[in-house]
């Protein structure tokens, strides 16, 4: 299998430890084998040779340097929407930043490697939550797969889960701890700590950025319950077509408060039907301390499914995570390949 990585950062990096360190196994026990023929990165640099380049050099190089030279391979001077339209490759990987409200540049990456025939695989939430109906049309035209597996829950399967091993039953509501972050700042809170000082715990571990509005302010949860509503609900809407709320008005003193009459507070995605609409939401809410959510602390993720045939489930793992991102692409890059 080609491979062309468009964006080489740390999910793109956290795919290709995986692929050198799985190599053999991959190959033995899957029969799954690869070749890396182009790299394309704004910030880093970009190289393409069709022989294909050596991933172990690339990753060697970017960790000692911060760029790709000619070390590693050929350099390209084009950008990435020139490389998917020359590269001889089978699948993009396209782990390029994320804009939720444009979608872009990946977009345009997605629709480009449609119109030559390449599969796409992408932890990239944009394309997804603005345009997943438009581009699963045109990948099924094109008779290729389209895979996102590492856009809801990282590594943890949570679109495979419904797409396979949930097949025949009806899914009524999908709820849970979207954003790790916000979980993160949660829990610090309900240990003692101040908004603002569980904040900046937060931003010097790394959870949090210096500014760090898409987690707080609920936009990243917003863009995972909307490709939860339009991929398994079959919803239309855009992500600020539904109502959300971050956790930036929360005091220490409501956390604690929650905790006396026994809950918990914790931000809530949620995606349910009502008669004939999907409906959506983000906001912070008290969670009972029975249920499953209200345990889950810390920068962790989880997600309860209510099911007509099983009742509720609950699905627990990490949300984000070089290693764990990383992941998600690999399995969907096995799917690609026809291996279940």
């Amino acid at each position: 299998m080609r491979l062309l990585f468009i964006g080489f950062g740390t999910v793109g990096q956290g795919l290709a430890d995986l692929l050198l360190e799985k190599k053999d196994l991959l190959a033995k026990k899957y029969g799954f084998e690869f070749v890396v023929t182009g790299i394309s990165d704004i910030n880093i640099g970009s190289m393409y040779d069709p022989e294909g380049i050596d991933l172990g050099k690339a990753v060697e190089a970017v960790r000692k340097t911060g760029k790709l030279d000619s070390s590693c391979g050929p350099v390209y001077d084009g950008d990435a929407l020139n490389m998917i339209q020359e590269a001889d490759a089978d699948v993009v990987l396209e782990v390029t930043y994320t804009d939720i409200k444009t979608g872009e540049p990946a977009t345009a990456h997605v629709m480009k490697a449609f119109s030559r025939g390449i599969h796409v695989i992408t932890t990239n939430k944009g394309p997804v939550a603005l345009h997943y109906h438009e581009l699963a049309e045109l990948a099924k035209a094109k008779g290729v797969k389209f895979l996102f597996e590492g856009t809801v829950m990282s590594g943890t399967p949570v679109l495979n889960l419904i797409r396979e091993t949930l097949t025949g039953s009806s899914i009524q509501e999908i709820k849970g701890i979207l954003n790790g972050t916000t979980n993160y700042i949660l829990t610090q809170m309900e240990a003692g700590l101040s908004y603002a000082n569980a904040l900046k715990k937060a931003q010097e571990l790394g959870y949090a950025e210096a500014v760090p509005d898409a987690d707080v302010l609920g936009w990243d949860a917003l863009a995972k319950v909307t490709i939860l509503a339009k991929v398994e609900f079959g919803a239309d809407k855009g992500p600020f077509d539904y109502p959300c709320e971050g956790i930036t008005g929360i005091s220490a003193e409501a956390v604690a408060e929650a905790s006396e009459i026994g809950k918990r507070y914790k931000l809530i995605g949620r995606v349910w039907r009502e008669a004939n609409n999907v409906k959506a939401s983000v906001s912070p809410e008290k969670v009972d301390l029975s249920h499953p959510l209200a345990g889950v602390m810390g920068a962790t993720n989880a997600l309860t499914l209510v099911t007509d045939t099983l009742g509720e489930m609950t699905i627990v793992g990490p949300g984000a995570g070089k290693r764990e991102t990383g992941f998600s692409l690999l399995v969907d890059l096995l799917k690609v390949g026809g291996i279940k």
